[in-house]
């Protein structure tokens, strides 16, 4: 926190510059400026042995054995495909242990990896392909169809299983090769600096398309410290079961970088399965459990049957990311599962993962709030129209700024402007307020993201979907309440005259062009958009409608 007299120990709050300051102990960051994040974790000591579990096979990897992996395939990207500081590998892949030895040698060598949810469609994926021009990509077989637009693209195969037979796509070598190559003495090693971009990942920040978050080395290592010091892990004892994606920030963060660091063990879920999920913690007497709020929910729902049929007594906390859970949530898994503390945290792709989050029981306990300002963050609520920095308890949107917040939105120096200001403060886009104790507590979205099961889905891209259909004059999405999956994208479409295109042909027509939970579940036809002076959708308007008819 700062020393300034003028700030209030319990709130945070400096009266003198408005900002809000961290309760918590500053994370220490390292002072030289030339370190990667890959040297970083792999520096640190811990009691650790086993690193990853594959849940499926049961296969094992140890702490020795990731690096010597890390290594061996730093030295054969470096060596025999001329990978170099700067460029951009692409990681496209369900999660696996494969998936944190490629993002740490693409890191340790200066290059920069760009993954992707392997649920979006060809077309989304060559999108993200054109923007962020990767020299070579790592996928696993069956993905391969996803890549069939980029066939000059030099593809290594991860794990099991063929290329697809007279397909020609440029597949140059597999993960196994690359691993059971010796490690290069020899390697040109460039130097990589705390500033040089780590990761690029696509968000669809707080408006509109999906762009390229890039974060620093730096970022990566303070997002490290923030984990790791959150959990004040038992050396080499924990074990985390990983349920959310590698590929989203949350995965990325918590399970292919901090946990690492740690010494914890790691048990990977290939893709999440509620029976795989619970028998993963009984067979590996699981300590954490990392989800997003959907999980959680279903855990509270049927609790009587999960605790008949599963042993869960290893199971200290569960971690919920993605959306604040509601006083009603917390109590009922209290109730079902006591003994197992409920954390929570906030972050975004444009923060590296952190942001603010409740570190016990007690913090938990102050229903709604997304916690407390994570280390060496700094928070200002400002008011949207105004500018102005507004004190305790007033509603304004959220600004961050601190060690993990990114660099800047790839080649669009309009969108980071929109974003970042030349203070270096983050607009999440996030109506929030602060109470006098510190705690945050996220009220809306200024930004227009459907949160469909922690996915984000911008609306502006199935709206533009919508109006190349021949039948559809106009449209507009919305989302819409859902208790299993907080919100389903709703569309209100404009039918063109004389057309009688229904529901399901609407849905099917988006259904074929984008990933499942971007799916269009609920249409109303209506007469007209409703729409501001400058042609922007009242989408609040078409909001409190469809609330209204429930």
């Amino acid at each position: 926190m700062a020393d300034s007299p003028n700030t209030d120990p319990r709130s945070g709050l400096c009266t003198s510059n408005s900002t809000f300051y961290s309760k918590r102990k500053p994370i220490p960051l390292p002072a030289n400026p030339s370190l990667d994040v890959t040297t970083f974790i792999s520096s640190r000591s811990h009691h650790g042995h086993v690193a990853f579990i594959d849940a499926a096979t049961g296969r094992r990897l140890s702490f020795s054995a990731l690096w010597r992996a890390v290594d061996a395939v730093a030295s054969s990207l470096s060596s025999d495909f001329g990978v170099r500081k700067g460029h951009v590998v692409l990681l496209l892949s369900p999660n696996s242990i494969y998936f944190p030895i490629v993002c740490l040698a693409v890191m340790s060598l200066g290059a920069v990896v760009t993954t992707t949810n392997p649920l979006n469609t060809a077309r989304e994926i060559s999108k993200q392909i054109s923007d962020s021009k990767p020299s070579l990509a790592f996928t696993v077989p069956p993905l391969l169809p996803k890549l069939a637009d980029c066939r000059n693209l030099p593809i290594v195969l991860l794990g099991d299983g063929n290329p697809i037979p007279g397909a020609n796509f440029k597949i140059v070598s597999t993960i196994e090769e690359m691993i059971k190559r010796e490690p290069s003495q020899i390697r040109v090693r460039e130097r990589v600096d705390l500033d040089d971009t780590a990761t690029l990942l696509y968000s669809s920040g707080t408006t509109g398309a999906s762009k390229g978050v890039a974060s620093s080395h730096r970022n990566l290592i303070a997002m490290v410290q923030t984990v790791v010091n959150r959990f004040k892990l038992e050396e080499g004892k924990e074990i985390f079961i990983c349920t959310v994606p590698m590929f989203h920030i949350y995965g990325l963060a918590a399970f292919a970088t901090g946990l690492i660091a740690s010494g914890s063990t790691v048990v990977i879920l290939s893709k999440f399965e509620m029976d795989e999920m619970l028998i993963a913690i009984q067979k590996y007497s699981a300590t954490y459990l990392p989800l997003v709020p959907p999980i959680l929910v279903a855990l509270v729902n049927h609790a009587d049957g999960v605790r008949r049929k599963y042993d869960l007594s290893s199971l200290r906390a569960v971690l919920s990311g993605g959306a604040p859970l509601s006083k009603e949530v917390i109590e009922g898994f209290a109730e079902k599962y006591p003994g197992v503390a409920v954390l929570q945290g906030y972050g975004l792709t444009e923060s590296t993962g952190i942001g603010a989050s409740t570190d016990s029981e007690e913090e938990s306990r102050r229903y709604g709030t997304a916690g407390m300002l994570s280390p060496s963050m700094e928070a200002r609520i400002v008011e949207p129209e105004s500018g102005k920095a507004l004190p305790v308890n007033c509603t304004g949107e959220l600004w961050l700024r601190g060690p993990c917040i990114m660099k800047g939105y790839f080649s669009n120096e309009e969108a980071t402007a929109s974003t970042l200001d030349s203070q270096g403060w983050l607009r999440t886009g996030d109506l929030c307020y602060i109470d006098e104790d510190g705690f945050i507590f996220v009220v809306d979205r200024l930004k227009e993201l459907i949160k469909y099961k922690g996915y984000q889905v911008p609306p502006a891209e199935l709206e533009a979907l919508l109006l190349t259909h021949p039948k559809i004059d106009d449209a507009a999405v919305i989302p819409f309440p859902d208790k299993d999956a907080g919100q389903i994208p709703m569309a209100y479409v404009v039918r063109k005259k004389g057309s009688t295109v229904t529901e399901s042909e609407v849905m099917d027509f988006i259904s074929q062009q984008v990933a499942p939970y971007k799916r269009i579940r609920r249409v109303a036809f209506v007469a007209s958009v409703p729409k501001n002076p400058s042609g922007k959708i009242l989408r609040k308007d078409l909001i409190k409608l469809a609330v209204s008819k429930i």
